[in-house]
């Protein structure tokens, strides 16, 4: 009697977890499926960001991420948390202005509280040096718009 039970609460947890990773494709800045146009997550924490392998790669939740070396894809899978880029990986400082998804520069960050934040920069506009200008209120926006879109 117990296994039709079984079967619905594994067809929800499925069908959810589909839902899920749909999302986040939706939601994450990709190129080509990759995070961080196939930058390695880990390496911004070691000061140089550093692009991806494609034989070291590892998908979270429909989201691929790259890896330079095979320590920092294991590093990433214990505690991915840690690594994922900030608002989706979309430019920290639109995110805070106005709440818009606006692309980054790969390798115009900053480290904040131990999280990883990205920034547009080209054209001569480097949004972040305006980020630094005024970082404390454009964090605490930037964090309510996103809760906003992945709600």
């Amino acid at each position: 009697m117990m296994r039709p039970i079984l079967v619905i609460l594994f067809a929800f947890s499925l069908f959810n977890a589909i839902g899920q990773t749909e999302a986040r494709q939706k939601q994450f800045n990709l190129s080509k499926g990759l995070a961080l146009q196939g930058y390695d997550p880990v390496s911004y924490f070691d000061a140089k960001p550093l692009q991806g392998k494609e034989h070291l790669r590892v998908i979270r939740m429909g989201v691929i991420y790259q890896f330079a070396t095979k320590t920092n894809l294991d590093k990433f899978k214990s505690t991915p948390d840690k690594y994922e880029p900030a608002y989706g990986g979309w430019c920290a400082y639109a995110m805070g202005e106005t709440g818009e998804k606006v692309k980054i520069d790969p390798e115009t960050y900053k480290i904040v509280a131990g999280r990883l934040y990205l920034f547009y920069n080209f054209w001569g506009n480097n949004t972040l040096l305006k980020w630094n200008k005024d970082e404390k209120k454009l964090k605490e926006a930037g964090d309510l718009h996103w809760k906003k879109i992945v709600q």
